[in-house]
């Protein structure tokens, strides 16, 4: 990587002029740099409001970049060791969704576990791809889907030898890692293409003694949320591509569903991150970690609490942790981890990203500092004393494998009718139920309903987990199939 020309921002660099010469604007957006709307001046600032402009000569089209964006775009390839970057202003589910709508066509099998984000199911429900999922082991105590066991990858992949591609978290939500160069050797083997969701994975392309990141394990294809770890502006994202990929139809995907009026604010926040995670990465991750290692600590002698880690890793269904990730099982002080993130939130003034049934994950990254560490530490421990009761009558166990009938594509667009959510066991789910965030689905379109997950989606609602994906606003009622 060359430092000098990291220090480049091309984006950044070209919005500075423009906003020099003080243009006068018969163009689109029509607030003309906040003249026309003075209370989102008042919120946003003067500064960010006036560089919301249109793509135009100097300011180069997201569509079909020639000049600062294709630039910054090439710089970001350098920065994160590929063949290919592209900037994605749809967020990383828009660039999920382009891996998998280049690789795929209607009938074509991917291969992928089932503890994928929404966009991934989203994406076959577009393009009429066929899931085979290999379903990764459960850690029973944690309630958390593991990682793809090799053993099972080779084998789908020797029952499946039509599937055009292998998808791999890398790493979860939660910190867990597959071995992902393994995974490559084999897919490649076959022809088959890998795709990575690297959403939480930003930081190993520059972090020391971190997970192996995508490109360097070989995949074809992987989707960066620089706006999670790597400092940009929410739903900026990359979207990065290695050598033998045909970077020119790929960019034609991107074209069928993204934006036609790409965000500067966006663009510019990823020119200006991506030169900061280049120059500045290795030790601000460093920082990272030592961040997360002192809560795990912490947390850990409270009592009650498990912070989890590098201790999970067995080379196999936890191939590798990203020590990155703060993941909190809340069980054995008798609530679910919503109820703790609920706590958190409404007594102590700490917003965590997310709860689920049995743990918590709070988000460590860039902008964080050691006393905001001290502070979560201090209210977890507030928490025990204050609130800890008798874990009986606790649901165990977060994840339930479900059962494929039919195709995501071919079940969304079938007949359906509404049923409520406890008399719908035996049917097949026609619509998405998850809770949000982490955006796993506990159902996708065309899988059977059982009573356990009838139970967990009862039990997730009373414990006050944010439901999403039905038609049904209130999720009382699910969508099934008409005729089976």
């Amino acid at each position: 990587m060359d430092r000098e020309k990291q220090k480049r921002a091309p984006i950044y660099e070209a919005l500075e002029a423009f906003k020099k010469k003080r243009v006068v604007p018969f163009d689109v957006p029509g607030h003309k740099r906040g003249r026309g709307n003075p209370e989102l001046v008042q919120l946003l600032g003067e500064k960010c409001v006036s560089l919301d402009v249109n793509s135009m000569k100097p300011l180069d089209n997201l569509c079909h970049p020639v000049s600062v964006i294709k630039e910054a775009e090439e710089l970001a390839a350098e920065a994160f060791g590929a063949a290919g970057a592209y900037l994605m202003v749809g967020g990383t589910t828009s660039a999920v969704q382009t891996m998998i709508l280049s690789v795929c066509r209607a009938g074509d099998k991917i291969i992928l576990p089932r503890n994928v984000h929404k966009s991934v199911i989203n994406a076959m429900v577009l393009c009429g791809a066929v899931p085979v999922y290999v379903n990764p082991d459960v850690n029973q105590k944690l309630g958390i889907s593991l990682g793809m066991e090799v053993d099972k990858v080779r084998q789908a992949i020797e029952d499946n030898p039509d599937a055009v591609a292998v998808f791999v978290n890398n790493p979860t939500y939660y910190g867990i890692c597959s071995d992902i160069k393994t995974i490559v050797e084999l897919a490649h083997a076959r022809g088959m293409k890998v795709l990575a969701d690297e959403a939480h994975g930003t930081h190993l392309y520059f972090g020391k003694n971190l997970p192996v990141s995508a490109m360097e394990a070989g995949a074809d294809l992987a989707a960066v949320s620089m706006h999670k770890s790597g400092g940009s502006l929410t739903q900026s994202s990359l979207l990065l591509l290695n050598k033998g990929v045909n970077a020119d139809y790929v960019r034609q995907i991107i074209n069928l569903t993204q934006t036609t009026s790409a965000s500067y604010l966006l663009l510019s926040s990823l020119d200006i991150s991506r030169r900061n995670l280049a120059l500045r990465g290795e030790e601000s991750f460093g920082k990272v970690v030592d961040m997360a290692e002192y809560a795990r600590s912490e947390i850990n002698s409270i009592g009650g609490y498990y912070a989890y880690g590098k201790e999970l890793v067995n080379g196999n269904s936890v191939f590798d942790y990203d020590v990155t990730k703060l993941s909190v099982y809340t069980r054995d002080i008798g609530l679910a981890g919503i109820e703790v993130y609920d706590l958190l939130r409404d007594e102590y003034d700490i917003q965590i990203e997310f709860g689920d049934i049995s743990n918590i994950l709070a988000y460590i990254s860039i902008g964080d500092r050691i006393q905001d560490i001290e502070r979560l530490v201090g209210a977890l421990a507030d928490i025990e004393r204050l609130y800890k009761k008798d874990s009986t009558g606790l649901l165990s166990g977060e994840y339930i494998s479900p059962k494929v009938v039919m195709s995501p594509q071919k079940a969304f667009y079938s007949d359906k009718i509404s049923l409520p959510v406890e008399k719908s066991s035996g049917r097949v789910c026609a619509e998405f139920v998850m809770c949000y965030p982490p955006g796993i689905p506990i159902l996708a379109p065309g899988e059977m309903i059982t009573d356990d997950i009838v139970e967990y989606i009862m039990y997730a609602k009373e414990k006050g987990c944010s439901m999403q994906g039905t038609e049904d606003p209130a999720v009382e009622h699910l969508m099934v199939l008409a005729n089976i």
